[in-house]
């Protein structure tokens, strides 16, 4: 087997990490990208750097000179950039930021392959918090988003990702780029961030049982309840990444589960498995709630379903398993 090599950009993160041990044991170089920080935040591949195979290296997207200077040095087979101002809350805070990062950033990754390393295929991490608070019907009433599903992001995070998006779609057409999106739907795992709502109360969880249950233990404080979301596995969505670009033409594709849970039934099934009762120990908190609320998502991944034969291996309940470590 042809060794590859594959830039990674946001390798600190959940989805990085995950999609560089796949890459690894798929016998790839890979250039992983991180931007510079005075402190250690390599834990989640720590793992992997005694591996000569995996090349860490100092990257930041938002920088078009260090980003050519990068392609052109290792003139990868494919990259994929996971690097972005990647929560919805913080969006609103720093919206100039998040715009810098997930779509100028973006715009400086495709400029870079287009002048210095144009066999390159591009993957970028699209977002279902494009489609804001639009979906399709079906006609027994089912509402789902899927490639067709017309995009009103309710965040400045999902208008920047949008942007970035429809940037892939004209460097791919006007300059033939292999250049695709995945459009993924919440995606967990244990190494989930800690700003997320679904870590936050796995987080709590553990916390309090390892307090001995602590009646002095502050209590969990939460937002929107109600919002609907379709949650999988960080390790299945990573694996959908790198089968779009094993493909010979570049397409974009929904990857989610097709089911849809609210963040209600997320807490109440990861307290239940603890024998717990959220309703002793939550409190919902005012300033958790959005300026502008996604409050439906539930992806239809047909398209990906047949054209690229993924599937999702891990049920709602068995991530919910996987994130408490039992």
């Amino acid at each position: 087997m042809t060794k590859k090599t594959a830039i990674v950009t946001g390798i600190t993160g959940q989805d990085g990490s995950y999609l560089s041990e796949l890459l690894l044991q798929s016998n790839y170089t890979v250039i992983a990208c991180r931007r510079r920080s005075s402190t250690n935040n390599l834990e989640r591949v720590t793992h992997l750097l005694d591996d000569p195979n995996f090349i860490l290296t100092e990257f930041d997207l938002t920088d078009p000179s260090g980003v050519y200077q990068t392609i052109q040095k290792y003139q990868p087979d494919e990259f994929y950039n996971l690097a972005a101002q990647s929560h919805v809350g913080t969006s609103f805070k720093q919206p100039s930021t998040t715009f810098e990062i997930n779509t100028v950033g973006v715009t400086n990754i495709l400029e870079g392959i287009r002048h210095y390393s144009p066999h390159t295929k591009l993957y970028q991490a699209s977002t279902s918090e494009m489609f804001g608070r639009n979906y399709s019907t079906e006609t027994d009433g089912k509402r789902y988003q899927n490639e067709k599903t017309e995009m009103l992001p309710q965040s400045p995070y999902g208008i920047a990702k949008l942007a970035a998006h429809n940037m892939v779609e004209i460097y791919r057409s006007g300059y033939n780029l292999f250049a695709c999106c995945g459009i993924l739907f919440n995606h967990e795992s244990p190494r989930r961030g800690e700003n997320f709502v679904t870590q936050k109360i796995v987080k709590w969880i553990k916390d309090y049982i390892a307090s001995g249950k602590s009646p002095d233990f502050p209590k969990l404080k939460l937002g929107n309840l109600a919002a609907h979301r379709d949650w999988g596995h960080a390790k299945d969505y990573v694996r959908a990444m790198w089968m779009m670009l094993q493909q010979e033409t570049p397409k974009d594709y929904v990857i989610a589960t097709g089911e849809t849970h609210s963040v209600q039934e997320f807490l109440d099934l990861a307290f239940k498995s603890v024998q717990l009762n959220p309703e002793d120990h939550v409190e919902i908190d005012p300033d958790l709630f959005r300026p502008a609320e996604v409050e439906y998502l539930c992806g239809d991944p047909t398209f990906a379903n047949n054209d690229l034969g993924w599937n999702p291996q891990v049920s709602f309940e068995g991530l919910i398993q996987d994130m408490l470590g039992s």
